[in-house]
């Protein structure tokens, strides 16, 4: 057998060397084995690196978000839209759009597009209801189809934003709402966030525009700003820190947190009030400092919102505000939102690795027919932006008004005064021959979510929105001569009138003849307080009477005062024995 004095050394050394290069690639073979385990790993725990400054993501969010609000307000017009503005309606947009055609000289041109443009003129009058059902219907689906995709086309969204400014301009008084406005604004911008006609999450040959994105941002700073000026401008609790105090309680629609939240320590409404200036009069100049610090005003501003949806049913506006400073955010930081290993996620991060290695596709003529329908959105919103910028800088600022027809770009504000005092208006009927008689027993009706029946709980709604709930917030501290059509309703409740009562919660005389007489009473609301006896009886409220708001009324006394105002006459019931 040999031993190792007969092996030469020539050889010995080239077994040495070859077992140290074996033991050196085995190292090298693990390390990868290891570095591959653990990428796995990673990708399997969805630690997907994105980078910053791209706006795919971003879009997709963006896309959704507006699409969610579309479908809410489309919801709220099938819903509402016959009671209000239909054929029956309290003022029916048939009417309207007549009013107009005559205005402009009795022809459907462009003279009453610019005053009133809606595709309603190009439709068949004779069945209005469908018209309006048809409208929203449409919008409904569009908007629910890219709520559910994240998809979306120029088309579609041009058809939304067709659609809703059809209702808004003929909706009257009740469309007259600072976020009618604010959404047609929102959705507008959206449109040029897609493509032309292609259906894709992440659309290669349609990178998302740095000048869309800036032109939301321009929106939520616009938005804050008109806010905040117009708080410290207009009421004087919004200088001493007092408005929170009353906040709570007055504000259109409250909710049940509102409850709880009136009664908070008299600090911490300072401390409220005092967030509320910060964040609509310093933060919104965060956005122009810097990725991180426009970050901050974004993450700020859905704080804000989110807050303000907790403690009031502001309709859909504190929701649709939020939309804009979702542009706050890009890629990387709005990563955590989708599926890791996720189609749009996937496609982000490789269309991120080919720019990074310079292997971006060459621009195409359509890419660049975009870049310059991209610049000339962003000259059109700063030309367009010029009045509203004078008006945030004047003394005698206005809030929530467009200056072009089309709604393009707004001035905004919410809450420039705040009322001390609740009031709300109740409606009572009574099947007495005699109104004066003091033996009448009068019954009240109840509407869906506004305050009457000091036992029900407040609702919670948003972001849905009765309509007329709201204006009757608004004539409760104006007169019946300055909201007339709170008298129409009183006419309809006497005849029973199912259009009407379909937008009330509770009708007493359901079932039963419909009341004789229906007055309009006023009184002053108060919460009750937490841990008291009234409250422990169930009340959520307290109220006292102020006053008649309108006398007592019946069918035959309104026909001359229906007459006049060209309203239909309700049908008479038929006469009692």
């Amino acid at each position: 057998m040999a031993t190792v004095s007969d092996i030469p050394q020539s050889a010995l050394r080239k077994r040495r060397v070859d077992g140290r290069k074996t033991e050196t690639e085995s190292a090298a073979v693990d390390d990868e084995h290891g570095a591959n385990t653990d990428k796995d790993t990673e990708k399997q725990r969805g630690r997907v690196s994105l980078q910053t400054g791209t706006y795919w993501l971003t879009r997709i969010v963006l896309l959704r978000s507006v699409a969610f609000i579309y479908f809410v307000a489309f919801s709220v017009a099938y819903n509402q839209n016959k009671q209000l503005i239909g054929e029956r309606g309290l003022m029916p947009c048939k009417s309207y759009l007549s009013s107009v055609k005559r205005y402009v000289g009795g022809k459907v041109g462009w003279a009453a597009l610019g005053y009133a443009p809606s595709v309603l003129w190009f439709l068949d009058w004779t069945d209005m209801d469908s018209n309006l059902d048809g409208v929203a219907l449409l919008g409904m689906g569009l908007s629910g189809f890219v709520l559910v995709t994240g998809m979306a086309n120029m088309v579609i969204m041009v058809t939304l934003w067709v659609l809703y400014h059809s209702l808004v301009n003929v909706g009257q008084l009740w469309y007259s709402f600072g976020w009618e406005s604010q959404l047609l604004e929102t959705g507008f911008l959206a449109v040029f966030l897609c493509p032309v006609w292609s259906l894709s999450q992440v659309p290669r040959r349609c990178p998302p525009s740095l000048i869309c994105i800036w032109t939301f941002r321009w929106l939520i700073v616009r938005i804050m700003l008109g806010a905040g000026l117009i708080k410290i401008r207009g009421d004087k609790c919004w200088r001493d820190l007092t408005c929170m105090d009353y906040h709570y309680e007055t504000q259109p629609v409250p909710n049940p947190m509102s409850y709880y939240m009136h009664r908070s320590p008299w600090w911490f409404h300072r401390f409220e009030t005092l967030s509320n200036h910060f964040t609509e009069l310093i933060v919104p100049f965060f956005t122009f400092l810097g990725r991180r610090m426009c970050m901050v005003n974004g993450a700020i501003q859905i704080l804000f919102q989110v807050v303000l949806i907790v403690s009031g049913n502001l309709s859909f506006l504190n929701w649709l505000t939020i939309v804009p400073s979702l542009a706050c955010f890009d890629d990387a930081s709005l990563g955590f939102l989708f599926r890791s290993g996720g189609g749009a996620k996937t496609v982000v991060l490789q269309l991120q690795n080919e720019d990074t290695a310079g292997r971006s596709p060459k621009p195409t003529k359509g890419m660049l027919i975009r870049r310059v329908v991209n610049i000339s959105l962003g000259v059109l919103i700063a030309y367009l932006s010029l009045p509203v910028v004078m008006n945030l800088l004047s003394s005698k600022q206005v809030m929530n008004t467009s200056f072009d027809p089309l709604r393009i770009v707004n001035t905004y504000g919410a809450f420039g005064s705040i009322t001390k005092e609740r009031t709300e208006v109740i409606f009572q009927g009574t099947q007495s021959l005699d109104p004066k008689d003091p033996e009448a027993v009068w019954e009240e009706f109840q509407f869906r979510c506004k305050p009457g029946d000091v036992y029900r709980r407040p609702c919670l709604i948003s972001p849905y929105h009765y309509r007329l709930d709201w204006l009757m917030w608004f004539a409760a501290f104006q007169t019946y001569e300055q909201s007339e059509w709170v008298i129409h309703i009183a006419g309809r409740l006497l005849s029973n009138d199912s259009t009407v009562l379909s937008l009330l919660d509770h009708n007493p005389f359901r079932g039963r003849q419909p009341p004789r007489w229906v007055r309009g009473e006023h009184f002053k609301y108060k919460f009750s307080q937490p841990g008291s006896a009234s409250a422990a009886q169930g009340k959520w409220w307290l109220r006292k009477r102020i006053g008649p708001y309108f006398p007592p009324v019946d069918l035959e006394g309104l026909r001359g005062y229906f007459q006049s105002r060209n309203w239909p006459h309700p049908h008479l019931p038929p006469k009692r024995n």
